[in-house]
């Protein structure tokens, strides 16, 4: 039978300490201040020094958060952030792998350098910090309370995009996949999902939203894009113990645009119709 106090708690991250990279603005910024809001610590890493202050300014109102100054592209930046983190606390009870990069271009005029850097940011990045973090999260991880590791990943990584977005859209195919591989060798004491999420206010999807943002949400089952609230709840789910039995999922958060997406046919021809 189920222990109410379990039920009441399940998504209680009261003292959750999480980092998140890329949390000084856009889906980041939008999951800091919802985990500060349900009362976790929340350590967020960012490039500019400035930009680590003005949202560590920012984000203080709502709990206790710390900003660090790092660039995660790099082998040395991504230890610089864990060691910062490591100064201030002895365990994480969650990863989240958020900074990204994204590049358009033609199928053309697409160049070398938008697959390293892209490929660099979105999927070597988050491996790296995984395996740098582990001592941190398995110091957090108790035997019916794993530790947590959230990789943002994208519709583009579900569906083909709109956009000639290659490296960007192969990269989140290939968060979602390592999502699932890293779920397999870290349990039990690491739980590892992805959230893919769909249209959202970012600096990302400024352009796109600007041109197109009446057809996009039109486009939605919901009518809509997402809001901050909706990456809010599905992190701090994540992050609370209402997940603790989930691992290895891809979640997408993005109004039904992919789950109840259809496929248009031509019309069938008499041989496509004989089976």
């Amino acid at each position: 039978m189920t222990e109410p106090s379990k039920v009441s708690n399940a998504f209680d991250v009261t003292g959750k300490h999480v980092l998140i990279t890329g949390g000084a603005r856009g889906i980041g910024y939008m999951m800091a201040e919802g985990l500060l809001r349900a009362g976790a610590v929340v350590f967020i890493s960012t490039r500019k020094p400035d930009a680590a202050k003005d949202a560590e300014h920012s984000l203080s109102e709502h709990g206790e958060v710390h900003a660090v100054a790092a660039d995660v592209a790099t082998e040395d930046g991504r230890r610089a952030l864990i060691d910062a983190v490591a100064a201030k606390t002895d365990h994480l009870d969650a990863l989240i792998n958020n900074a990204g990069a994204t590049w358009g271009a033609t199928f053309d005029d697409f160049p070398d350098s938008a697959w390293d850097k892209v490929l660099g940011l979105n999927v070597k990045a988050p491996f790296a910090l995984a395996q740098l973090a582990r001592p941190l999260l398995e110091a957090a991880a108790r035997e019916g309370s794993p530790a947590r590791i959230i990789n943002v990943g994208s519709v583009d990584g579900l569906a083909v995009p709109n956009f000639e977005n290659y490296s960007y859209a192969a990269s989140k195919a290939a968060v979602h996949h390592l999502t699932r591989q890293l779920a397999a060798n870290l349990a039990p004491s690491i739980l590892v999902n992805a959230i893919a999420p769909g249209p959202f206010p970012t600096k990302m999807m400024k352009w796109a939203l600007d041109e197109r943002g009446d057809e996009i949400a039109a486009a939605n089952p919901l009518r809509r894009i997402g809001r901050p609230e909706d990456i809010a709840a599905m992190v701090i789910f994540l992050v609370a113990p209402a997940s603790s039995y989930v691992t290895g999922a891809v979640i997408p958060l993005d109004g039904g645009l992919t789950t109840t997406m259809s496929v248009a046919l031509s019309e069938p021809t008499a041989s496509s119709q004989e089976v």
